[in-house]
């Protein structure tokens, strides 16, 4: 049986999130990745609230480099808000996108900024 590919990728976010969950000390950090922009959070899955956010649509990340760089960009300010948060260990959720690419542009810079997963 074959699946679209948002219902392939649901699937392995599952299947990962059947694994790992966030806490208020060590929160979850969820990617979402459009055509266009990209979203990321930490979230307390215990209290079911998110923590901390960034996304590409915001004014402090500059619009005009690749995706790539707008995903790396994303992850040092939401390595920056986090720190401002107290959090510096969190759990990686790549939301079922392969580690490649924008996904890793962002992990790699959350990593540089100063979070530990």
């Amino acid at each position: 049986m074959q699946f679209s590919k948002q219902k392939r990728r649901k699937r392995i976010h599952w299947r990962i999130r059947n694994k790992i969950q966030g806490t208020a000390q060590r929160p979850r950090l969820n990617i979402y990745r459009s055509n266009r922009f990209i979203y990321a959070q930490l979230i307390d899955d215990l209290a079911g609230h998110t923590v901390v956010s960034a996304n590409s649509l915001e004014e402090a990340v500059a619009n005009d480099g690749t995706k790539s760089e707008q995903a790396a960009a994303v992850g040092k300010l939401l390595a920056e808000r986090a720190k401002d948060a107290g959090l510096e260990s969190i759990v990686f959720d790549r939301g079922g996108y392969i580690y490649h690419g924008r996904i890793k542009a962002l992990a790699e810079a959350a990593r540089e900024g100063g979070l530990k997963f």
